[in-house]
């Protein structure tokens, strides 16, 4: 697409990702939701920056998880704030939950898409009101948006879903929920090339949300079939993969 092609003033228009992040998985256990991303944004094709939190939270009760344009995610959360700190200013004694502010994220990447404005993001919208029941929802950039039990944004949605739903369950306890999660982005690690080894969990238990520190992930790249020199004296590539 020519810069300025559909816009007069092209340089309010994101016309295409360039530092981007890449699966962000979410799932339900039993006292609450918990969502989890690597700290990886990519520069094109260039693991550019390696300490990144894609994970925000969002009021007191929601947790928000970001794919895609980390510019787009920004824009949005700068967005977010202004909301929270309005509901606050209120002190009405009723702010805000996950359900508000995943049905306000939803118009907002529809109203952007019927604009030919799009915000290049997938988004999971988590948390847990008090006693209310536990909330995730998938929102991505044509403002398509669904409650799941878990999901997976990005590659996650190919490599990970297949584990997920072998794997959970309703009553998982928070340690088993994060077991899952971890496994569920090592796949990702050694699958897409977009993905890192350092990831940030998110928990929302109703009364608090917490963002955890870093936690690097286990993987081993010392198989024999990918350390064999198989090219050493020979004159072409016969019997290499």
């Amino acid at each position: 697409m020519a810069p300025g092609q559909y816009s007069t003033d092209a340089q309010q228009h994101t016309l295409q990702p360039i530092v981007t992040g890449a699966t962000v998985v979410g799932l339900k256990y039993k006292d609450g939701v918990i969502v989890a991303a690597d700290t990886l944004a990519s520069y094109g094709s260039d693991a550019r920056y390696k300490d990144v939190c894609r994970l925000k939270k969002v009021g007191e009760y929601t947790l928000l998880g970001a794919s895609g344009e980390y510019s787009d995610y920004q824009y949005l959360s700068d967005q977010l704030d202004e909301m929270a700190d309005e509901d606050w200013l209120n002190e009405d004694g009723c702010l805000m939950g996950p359900k508000e502010y995943s049905s306000y994220i939803g118009r907002v990447m529809y109203n952007r898409r019927s604009k030919m404005n799009p915000l290049y993001n997938q988004f999971l919208v988590v948390g847990k009101k008090k006693d209310e029941p536990a909330h995730l929802m998938y929102v991505d950039h044509q403002g398509t948006a669904f409650e799941e039990d878990f999901v997976a944004t990005g590659f996650g949605m190919h490599l990970g879903m297949p584990l997920l739903r072998n794997s959970w369950r309703p009553d998982l306890s928070l340690e088993e929920a994060k077991e899952l999660i971890q496994k569920v982005l090592e796949i990702c690690f050694y699958r897409d090339c977009r993905a890192y080894c350092k990831i940030r969990i998110g928990v929302c238990t109703g009364t608090s949300v917490d963002i955890g520190d870093p936690i690097p992930l286990n993987h081993f790249w010392g198989h024999n079939a990918w350390i064999e020199k198989r090219l050493e004296n020979t004159s072409d590539a016969i019997g290499t993969w």
